[in-house]
């Protein structure tokens, strides 16, 4: 690879088919062979078909309309080993009980690829904790290994790769012919993008990893401070919007980011935030175990005026209905989600739960009745909390509790 672009293509295996592999696999097949890993098979199935296997209206459109050269296997091994480039998109889930981040699906990647293809471009994208390209370098004496954060939102993932709010790569400085390969490999994302003119920023590789883990940890911070101003406004009896917009005025601080919610939560935030504090060690910090504190109070805090306003214990047994389980509008994920906290908050307290998710199958979830008809749901509900509001909310508002200000997802 060299620093011009070959319009001929490339060979690219991308493993992991979540938000990240997907965006990514998606942006890079238009103009390159793309081959995508994943151990389950009804991802592969699903995408083989033309069909995302997460939700993302964009990348549902790009897979039926757009001439894309992507296939779909579960096995990395021959995919690994006739390519030019691997990118590496697998979960890295935080580990609550080693306090850090699950780094294992990235490894094994590494591990087989060295076995099969030294001379492929690796490029981890995956979330890691500060420092782990530089010891997988060493360790495994890995020369061809490169770190690039990814910037992108739930149900909004090809969309953030089409249009890069930035670019940042994290290769070795000092070695010139790799970073002329990092090069290269930037001039493929951008040959897919729509927009073209991208700041980009070429950093070390612990820096990059210290970029994306900050830069989450600012958003988690920032939540967590509207959210806190909300608790005082709505305690103290005063109306939280009206502060949030007299401060938004001030261009320092801006109006966005700044609608209250139940917490921050999603596949980023809350993982994100910890592995953060995990990477400090014996530094000193304050505000950065605040933020996760703080998020854990919010979402206590929620749970009590919930069973407060249900009138719970005092008028015996009452029925708090949650609507909706995803972190945001266009997303599919329940993981993390801050309402989840809120119900596990209210559980424990002894009130009866009950679910309305039209995505769900099941008749309950983690133990909790799922009533897929939403007046039904409606009905049977005492109180009706949401994250988020939706048009058909506005016909139980008289039982509805949300702090959804701006009726947008941040």
């Amino acid at each position: 690879m060299g620093e011009n672009v070959d319009m001929k293509g490339y060979t690219i295996a991308i493993a992991g088919i979540g938000y990240v592999g997907l965006s990514n696999a998606v942006l890079l097949a238009q103009h390159n062979k793309v081959i995508a890993v994943d151990i389950l098979e009804e991802k592969v199935e699903l995408l083989n078909r033309n069909i995302s296997p997460i939700k993302d209206n964009e990348l549902q459109e790009y897979l039926r309309a757009k001439a894309l050269n992507l296939t779909a296997v579960t096995d990395g091994e021959q995919a690994y080993r006739d390519t030019d480039i691997i990118v590496i998109a697998t979960p890295t889930n935080y580990d609550e009980k080693k306090n850090y981040f699950d780094t294992a699906s990235v490894t094994q990647v590494i591990q087989q690829v060295l076995r099969i293809n030294k001379k492929a471009l690796i490029v981890i994208k995956s979330t890691i904790p500060i420092g782990f390209t530089k010891r997988i370098r060493e360790k495994y004496h890995c020369n061809n290994l490169i770190f690039m954060p990814e910037f992108l939102r739930e149900g909004k993932a090809l969309y953030d790769n089409l249009h890069p709010s930035r670019i940042v790569v994290g290769v070795p400085q000092e070695d010139v012919a790799l970073k002329s390969r990092a090069e290269a490999f930037v001039s493929l994302l951008l040959q897919g993008a729509v927009k073209k003119d991208v700041p980009i920023l070429y950093t070390n590789p612990v820096e990059a990893e210290a970029i994306k883990l900050f830069a989450n940890t600012y958003l988690a911070m920032r939540v967590a401070f509207f959210n806190e101003l909300d608790m005082y406004a709505e305690t103290r009896g005063l109306d939280a919007k009206q502060i949030i917009e007299g401060m938004s005025l001030d261009p320092r601080i801006g109006n966005f980011y700044n609608n209250p919610s139940f917490g921050y939560g999603g596949y980023c935030l809350p993982k994100d935030s910890k592995q953060l504090l995990a990477d400090y060690e014996d530094i000193p910090n304050d505000i950065i175990k605040a933020i996760i504190n703080s998020n854990q109070t919010r979402k206590a805090y929620i749970a009590e005026r919930v069973l407060e306003k249900a009138g719970y214990p005092d008028k015996g047994d009452v029925v708090i209905g949650v609507y909706r389980l995803n972190m945001k509008a266009d997303s599919d994920n329940f993981r993390s989600s801050s309402i989840q906290g809120v119900m596990n908050n209210i559980r424990n307290k002894g009130a009866e739960i009950i679910i309305y998710e039209p995505t769900l199958k099941g008749e309950s979830y983690n133990g909790i009745r799922v009533i897929n008809d939403f007046e039904a749901f409606a009905q049977k509900a005492d109180l009706i909390i949401a994250n988020r509001m939706s048009d058909e909310l506005e016909a139980v508002y008289e039982k509805l509790y949300t702090r959804d200000i701006y009726g947008k997802d941040c």
